[in-house]
């Protein structure tokens, strides 16, 4: 098992009765060495963060991976096709770390309307505040937020959360996923739009949570910023590729947009001496550190080991909760550890349904001469003769079905 700049026995507890484990920093390029050697070509499983990143190239190099958990929810650090292809299944943790990135998005939201950060600054520089007409100079740009319409760019588990915290702060919440069914928007008492272009229309800030992909790259460009409303805010907390830096850059120098706030970014690390953003005003950085507490970096970690050992017992990629790349995924070599067809007791719910020694139950309740198997790949170790149900049973007075003969059912 080959795990990513990860110290900690969290993991191990998880699944250490089933093989052994490796912990190391795997990089492009560094595949000397004796541990190295093992790891591509031992290695049946990996856990990563976002900041490695896999390509076709590198995953071909792993002999016997067959499973990698992307500890937390994007993945686009990793070719899901080309796994696929090479029988390798890729699944994240969808749920990490909600309520640690909705509270950051709307740290940084409040910051924005608030400007808490640039009075902050200013006070660290020495700016001594004493006048109203100080206090109005220091803190311009400052807005009330009840009443601005809040848009979010996608209404997943993170896009949701959100949106219950900024009701509180008394936002209008709009949202627009072409990918959620209706009727989730009344649960929770925001409007749906149903194009991007009215979202930008209408938003006094936007926030981005959506996944990266080839269909989404660069969403905010110059030609969207265009649409925003004059002076909007812009958040983004879900991944850098979403925006175009150098359009964003040039919003903010000419003030089409009023102030921005960046968990991620196109290129990471980020470092404020180069790039597009080095001179760009109002802008709020942070280094991809939204989704952290230690609460949650735990709890991520355990899934995710969780997720292993269900691949490990189970099927792939079958028996896996949150397999993205399914539709890619391509069976080559007899998983080795067990038989492909044999279900875990740890995977089967049914084992809960019909223990071992009770007979099989058939469709409606009526036990039947089932043998073998019953479904959850449950072995049945007898059988009883089919007890036909007496709502089943004609009536004596129920008409005979067409070549039935009346007679001979009553008689039996």
């Amino acid at each position: 098992m080959l795990l990513s700049l990860s110290s900690d026995p969290i993991e191990m507890l998880t699944f250490e009765d089933l093989f052994t484990v490796d912990s190391v920093h795997y990089t492009e390029g560094n595949t000397g060495g004796q541990h190295q050697y093992r790891v591509l070509n031992e290695a049946v499983g990996a856990m990563m963060y976002h900041t490695i990143t896999l390509t076709r190239e590198d995953l071909e190099k792993f002999k016997a991976l067959r499973v990698i958990i992307r500890i937390g929810s994007g993945y686009d650090n990793i070719d899901i096709k080309a796994a696929g292809e090479l029988g390798i299944a890729v699944c994240n943790i969808p749920s990490a770390a909600v309520e640690e990135t909705a509270d950051s998005t709307m740290c940084h939201i409040l910051n924005l309307y608030r400007r808490n950060t640039w009075l902050y600054q200013a006070l660290r520089e020495g700016t001594r505040v004493q006048s109203v007409e100080q206090i109005r100079e220091v803190a311009s740009g400052a807005a009330r937020i009840r009443g601005e319409t809040l848009g979010l760019i996608g209404f997943g588990r993170t896009g949701q959360a959100v949106a219950v915290r900024a009701k509180v702060f008394g936002f209008n919440v709009i949202f627009y996923d072409p990918y959620l069914q209706d009727g989730l928007e009344r649960s929770l008492g925001v409007q749906r739009v149903y194009t991007l272009q009215d979202l930008l229309y209408q938003s006094d800030c936007v926030s981005l949570h959506c996944n990266l992909n080839e269909h989404n790259h660069h969403l905010i460009n110059d030609f969207t910023i265009k649409q925003m409303r004059q002076g909007a805010f812009l958040v983004n907390s879900a991944r850098g590729g979403l925006v175009d830096e150098k359009a964003l850059a040039q919003a903010l120098k000419e003030g089409r947009i009023r102030g921005a706030a960046l968990d991620v970014h196109e290129t990471e690390p980020f470092s404020f001496a180069q790039g597009p953003l080095k001179d760009a005003p109002n802008l709020i950085c942070t280094p991809h550190t939204a989704w952290y507490s230690e609460q949650a970096s735990l709890e991520m970690r355990e899934a995710a080991a969780t997720e292993i050992r269900r691949a490990i017992t189970g099927r792939i990629p079958d028996s896996l909760r949150n397999c993205v790349n399914k539709e890619f995924f391509v069976t080559t070599t007899p998983w080795s550890v067990m038989d492909q067809q044999v279900v875990h007791p740890e995977l089967n719910g049914a084992a809960y349904r019909y223990p071992p020694g009770v007979v099989g139950v058939a469709p409606g309740g009526i036990p039947g001469a089932i043998e073998g198997m019953v479904p959850g790949g449950v072995p049945v170790p007898h059988s009883l003769p089919t007890v036909t149900h007496p709502s089943q049973t004609p009536s004596p007075n129920q008409p005979a079905k067409h070549g039935e003969n009346r007679e001979h059912l009553t008689e039996q």
